[in-house]
């Protein structure tokens, strides 16, 4: 009988795109996981054997990378017998590196006594050659962590899924719609506590400002109706084989009214029994202007 090849993954991307949460989310579903092992032992690692599948974190801050190093190392897995070889690349936009870099204040390793646009040009100009050879590839660019772990099981290991996630988020309409959403809901007809000098400052997530939105006698009908219509369409996204499921509500300045309903309507489903993360784009937005403030 021949013996079953061992499943590989190799994970990289440019630095900030989410590597380590994607090896984290294989470790969860069963990986075996490695991250900035040096490329030289990865063959060796193999030859002894691997009882479960493996997942290697292989980036610019591997000590002996670079690009062609990993591109001889891809050729030489590619070639074993014994390995069943996915490299998954974690690609994202330049301007989301940045902010990203921004936000954590950190130095970028491939340049760090320069500036952080430095660094990332130059990653994303050495990884070039390994993003065209990529099997699998996630853009992180817009979405969270809980997302990010469901787009890395639906593409590596599609039957270790055990349900359907559900991102529930609130966004302002003045900032447009939020990319990658399936499910949208307008919800700028509903009574506006901004124009309450009193609810003005605080935001959806704040109990005066749900029962000023609640009161509306338009919104338990309209939330009953999201509701049903949520519970009705799930096993359906489920039998089709989705893995993460995306559903936003938008207002006019994202603080309120959206974050209300986003906030009502993930406590309902999580009741439910479902997996649910929230996000709420424009406080989000806000929290990182005053805390770089």
């Amino acid at each position: 009988m021949t013996p079953a090849k061992t499943q590989l993954v190799l994970v990289t991307g440019p630095s900030g795109a989410g590597r380590s949460t994607a090896i984290h989310a294989l470790e969860d579903i069963g990986f075996e996981t490695i991250d900035n092992l040096p490329m030289r032992l990865v063959p060796r690692l193999l030859d002894g054997g691997a009882e479960r599948p493996l997942a290697l974190g292989i980036d610019a801050r591997t000590r002996d990378f670079s690009a062609a190093g990993l591109l001889q190392l891809i050729d030489e897995l590619a070639a074993r017998g014994d390995t069943e070889l996915t490299l998954l690349y974690l690609d994202c936009r330049r301007d989301v590196l940045l902010r990203r870099y921004s936000e954590t204040r950190r130095r970028h390793p491939l340049a760090p006594a320069e500036s952080p646009e430095t660094g990332v040009a130059r990653e994303l100009d050495l990884l070039g050659a390994i993003r065209d050879r990529a099997d699998t590839l996630i853009d992180t660019s817009d979405l969270n962590v809980h997302e990010l772990k469901a787009e890395v099981a639906r593409w590596i290991a599609p039957e270790s899924r055990t349900g359907l996630a559900l991102t529930i988020q609130s966004f302002s309409y003045k900032r447009g719609l939020p990319r990658a959403i399936d499910m949208v809901f307008d919800c700028r007809f509903l009574a506006n506590p901004y124009w309450v000098p009193g609810l003005r400052a605080f935001d959806g997530r704040d109990a005066q400002v749900a029962a000023h939105v609640r009161a509306d006698p338009r919104f338990e009908g309209f939330f009953d109706r999201v509701v049903d219509m949520t519970r009705f369409l799930l096993p359906a996204f489920v039998a089709e084989g989705k893995a993460h499921l995306a559903i936003a509500f938008g207002c006019t300045g994202g603080q309120h009214r959206s974050v209300v309903l986003a906030e009502t309507l993930a406590k309902t489903l999580a009741e439910d029994g479902q997996q649910v993360s929230i996000r709420h784009r424009e406080l989000e937005g806000r929290a990182t202007e005053e805390s770089r403030a």
